[in-house]
């Protein structure tokens, strides 16, 4: 059935145009005429790079006249020329959304159709395609004809993923610093109350047993909030001395949130007397083994089983070189591995693996995590590297130098030395009012003339008031306030009081003071949560001038 062709208005020419009488006449010359019919339709396929489908409603016949082998990798073929072909390498999630779209449109007397959706090449893996296309009716209305172009838009939709990943994980890191800031506040307060009760001498026995377990797990709390301000790069990151065992213990309840129910986790943890003990960011390290563990899920999407092991290796001044190709300098190590049953990686996988941007993955993936995980390794001292074969799993090895356990560090009540005592005047101003009266409770304890303040103005009224007799010996203020910060407080204060020796204390480490700003001796930062030992150790070494770093 013929298709009709609607009547366009002929274009006249202009006055003004460059072509001549003789032109318009006799046609314009050969090289310079305008491509038409086929050869403009080939010319603009090829601009844009795109494919191109013809579908006969009708008959279901299927035609591709570009672009097929080019940009979806398939052979021309009988198949390829049935509108089956094309149904059947939609991905199943998106087919039922383009079969309901193509339905209203032909319903609707649409003159257009658009759909997004995902194609699955010749190697098995799929292209996001954006497909737009003229539909075509007879003298009823009816839909004979869809002429479609498919432009490969994979990259575009990995960059508008990877940009709302971003987003997200900003967002996230926005939201974990203020709830690791507000429970830094809560575990001050506990911390403190905590020391103050075994600090009774009539809270002995069970009680005193049941308040140590209270302030046991605030101390595990407190490393928490100081992940989640890790994450949110709210919080200087430092290395300490840690038993590998310990650190994949702490791990293993993590890592079984984050695998999948038929994937099963064997730990092979070394039985060593002395430990194994690492300096790593116990918040880096960390990281590094989920992403290694979530690297591994992905390559076991049918189940299986991630085995993680420690041990111990000693390094001689024997040339050896390891099997994985890596030449260790003389010394100890701990080994930590992570192997899988899954897919495996092929050579050049491996030989690009910790390239920054390399990935192998499809939904927009950055790459930067392992090639991060390297740095943060070698940054360490150590080493890392994977052995793999396609179809036999892999396994990742990290090495890093072995270090002295260090020594144990048994709780003391605090208050307990008579030098943490005094009687100099100390202003408090804090927002945060369980803060606020936890810090003057401890500080009173000790002997010390205690003035207190909610915010900045209230602080500016009481100094204003004493006009500087008594003088006030020290300034114990959090950063983070509303109407007034403590570092603009602190400007003022300069100017009032010089002498004033100054205490900052904030969940943050953003807003605390840079290593630039700490030349002052009279100046320096405590980290909440901090116990009513820190408070007084912090306020009493720097009174004294004694207080290093």
């Amino acid at each position: 059935m013929a298709t009709k062709t609607p009547n366009l208005p002929r274009q006249q020419p202009k006055k003004n145009d460059h072509d001549t009488a003789a032109q318009r006449q006799n046609g314009p010359h050969p090289e310079t005429a305008p491509a038409t019919g086929a050869d403009y339709f080939e010319i603009v396929s090829r601009a844009t790079n795109d494919a191109v489908r013809d579908w006969n409603v009708k008959t279901g016949a299927l035609l591709w006249p570009r672009g097929l082998t080019s940009l979806l990798g398939h052979a021309r073929g009988a198949a390829s020329q049935k509108i089956g072909f094309w149904f059947e390498h939609i991905h199943p999630e998106d087919l039922p959304r383009i079969q309901d779209s193509l339905r209203l449109a032909f319903k609707e007397n649409a003159e257009t159709w658009k759909g997004e959706y995902r194609f699955r090449r010749s190697d098995g893996g799929y292209s996001n395609i954006l497909e737009r296309g003229l539909i075509l009716r007879d003298n009823r209305s009816q839909a004979v004809r869809l002429v479609g172009t498919l432009m490969d838009v994979t990259t575009r939709r990995q960059l508008q993923a990877q940009a709302r990943r971003s987003q997200r994980m900003e967002a996230f890191g926005q939201l974990a610093g203020g709830v690791a800031h507000d429970f830094n506040n809560f575990l001050t307060t506990i911390l403190g109350y905590s020391d103050l009760l075994l600090h009774e001498k009539e809270v002995k026995g069970e009680i005193a047993d049941q308040i140590k377990e209270i302030r046991d797990a605030a101390g595990r709390a407190s490393s928490l909030t100081h992940q989640l301000l890790a994450f949110s790069r709210r919080q200087a990151l430092e290395p300490t001395v840690l038993e590998v065992n310990s650190l994949i213990s702490n791990l293993e309840r993590t890592l079984l949130r984050l695998l999948s129910d038929n994937i099963s986790v064997v730990c092979h943890l070394h039985h060593l007397k002395k430990g194994a003990y690492i300096k790593v960011d116990a918040g880096q390290f960390g990281q590094i083994i989920l992403n290694l563990a979530v690297n591994a899920r992905d390559a076991m999407r049918k189940g299986g089983r991630l085995t993680i092991e420690t041990s111990a290796l000693e390094v001689g001044p024997a040339p050896s070189r390891l099997p994985n190709g890596i030449d260790l300098p003389i010394g100890e190590y701990v080994t930590i591995s992570l192997q899988d049953n899954g897919c495996g990686m092929s050579e050049a996988v491996k030989a690009r693996l910790f390239e920054p941007f390399f990935t192998t993955k499809d939904d927009g993936h950055s790459g930067l995590g392992l090639a991060t995980s390297y740095g943060i390794i070698r940054q360490s001292g150590g080493y890392i590297c994977a052995e793999s074969e396609p179809g036999k799993g892999s396994t990742f090895r990290i090495y890093l130098p072995r270090v002295a356990a260090p020594p144990p560090l048994p709780y003391k009540k605090p208050g307990h030395k008579k030098h943490l005592r005094g009687t100099e005047t100390i202003l408090v101003l804090e927002d945060e009012v369980s803060v606020r009266h936890i810090s003057v409770r401890v500080l009173r304890n000790l002997g010390y003339e205690v003035l207190e303040a909610a915010h900045g103005e209230d602080a500016k009224r009481i100094i204003t008031k004493r006009n500087g007799t008594p003088k006030i010996d020290l300034l114990l203020t959090d950063m983070v306030m509303p109407e007034i910060s403590g570092r603009q407080f602190v400007d003022w204060l300069g100017q009032t009081s010089p002498e004033t020796k100054v205490i900052f204390i904030s969940g943050y480490l953003e807003e605390s003071m840079h290593p630039g700003d700490r030349r002052d001796p009279g100046m320096c930062f405590l980290a909440k949560p901090f116990s009513a030992d820190e408070l007084a150790s912090t306020v009493r070494e720097l009174l004294d001038g004694t207080l290093e770093g």
